[in-house]
């Protein structure tokens, strides 16, 4: 393609002055959204990779089939109970098994009421190491609870704010479906909402305000070595599926290592981007129609340029290098200027949810691949834009272009 050429093509674009700009709006657009978002997403599977990457992986997590959205085992209609704990407990290679429960209790303080998850401390030594070392628990002031606390609890960080129209302190009473508890601690801020709002409260005492037996929404085991997990896991497999005369595939029962759970959100995260990229391509398809309208438009203005062009002795071919050079360069203009607003979007969004979640450390990370697939994606789709009205401005005849 020859210098001058482009050159040319270049000077056009510039004397349409915001018409260009205009046109590569459905550029901008549509690289902004790819860039963006998929970024983001890739930051997103970073941070939340490394949250499942603190639980250890010696741990399994046994959970019946839950009937909605909330916290595992929060939704199953038929809960876990003793007899499936002591089945667990039976099976070889299993060191502890802890017993959970997820529920959703009123709460209150200075007048104001709310609705918020209280999850439960177990009341073994053993296991309650195993639930503080699994949600990987840190106090930002106060204590833990241990086996002897009642009518005790540990509040997320979300809290210590004062949405209460007052400060919840260390040995302030607050009323938890309708009973009276005593906070000893605060979370720090994690990165998962579920925690930042939760209670935690000794089993013993969430049983009693619930009025909750022989039941469980979740059974964590510990297993004796890591390496066994795999076996452990399939073990629990077969035993529960016998006792709950069950065939293989017609499980009412989940049993998870971290690992999977990991598998699952990349799995989700993966189909998310891929949503994404369609609605992105549409946005480009859009502005490339804007360009080919564009370019159509500069056909018709231009005859008489193109007639002299001709009479002068240019080719056909350079009236199609002059148009498409053009509309390429529209396509890698908007590129270039989408990948800046893309990047500057997704630094901006990591920046707000890092603040409002502060335990995930959401971390943008600019993919040059991505970058370099978007600015020649562009310039692609710029560049087919103007295919058609380069042609049919090559084949205008000078004479009449001249008359025009």
């Amino acid at each position: 393609m020859k210098p001058r050429l482009i050159l040319l093509a270049s000077k056009n674009i510039k004397n349409r002055g915001i018409r260009s700009w205009l046109t590569m709006i459905g550029i901008f657009i549509g690289i902004a959204a790819l860039v963006s978002l998929i970024t983001m997403g890739q930051g997103l599977q970073t941070a939340i990779t490394g949250q499942f990457s603190t639980i250890d992986p010696d741990k399994l997590i046994i959970t019946n089939v839950d009937t909605g959205f909330g916290p595992p085992g929060s939704t199953a209609v038929e809960k876990l109970d003793d007899d499936d704990k002591e089945l667990l407990e039976s099976i070889n290679g299993v060191d502890v098994v802890v017993q959970r429960l997820v529920r959703v209790v009123s709460f209150e303080f200075n007048d104001k009421t709310e609705f918020s998850f209280v999850a439960n401390i177990p009341q073994e030594k053993d296991a309650i190491d195993v639930v503080y070392d699994a949600l990987n628990i840190e106090l930002e002031e106060g204590r833990l609870l241990d086996q002897n606390d009642r009518r005790k609890v540990i509040l997320g960080n979300d809290y210590t704010s004062d949405d209460f129209g007052k400060e919840i302190r260390l040995g302030k009473t607050v009323t938890i479906q309708g009973e009276d508890f005593e906070v000893i601690g605060f979370l720090k801020k994690a990165g998962t909402f579920i925690l930042n709002g939760a209670i935690i409260m000794p089993d013993k005492d969430l049983r009693d305000i619930l009025n909750i037996d022989d039941e469980y929404d979740i059974l964590i085991v510990q297993v004796k070595d890591a390496k066994e997990v795999d076996d452990v896991k399939s073990t629990i497999e077969r035993k529960f599926r016998k006792d709950r005369d069950l065939d293989l595939g017609e499980e009412d029962f989940s049993v998870q290592t971290p690992q999977q759970g990991i598998q699952t959100i990349n799995t989700v995260l993966l189909s998310i981007q891929f949503v994404i990229i369609g609605i992105a391509l549409i946005s480009l398809l859009v502005g490339g129609i804007g360009i080919t309208n564009t370019m159509y438009t500069s056909v018709l203005e231009r005859r008489k340029e193109i007639g002299i062009m001709k009479s002068i002795g240019a080719k056909n071919s350079d009236i199609i290098t002059i148009f498409l050079a053009e509309s390429a360069l529209l396509g890698l203009v908007g590129g270039i200027v989408g990948i800046i607003i893309g990047l500057g979007l997704a630094y901006g969004a990591a920046a707000g949810i890092s603040g409002a979640l502060g335990g995930l450390e959401f971390v943008i990370t600019p993919n040059t691949s991505l970058l370099i697939f978007a600015g020649a994606f562009s310039v692609l789709v710029g560049t087919l834009s103007g295919v058609f009205p380069a042609i049919q401005a090559s084949k205008l005849n000078p004479v009449e272009a001249l008359r025009s």
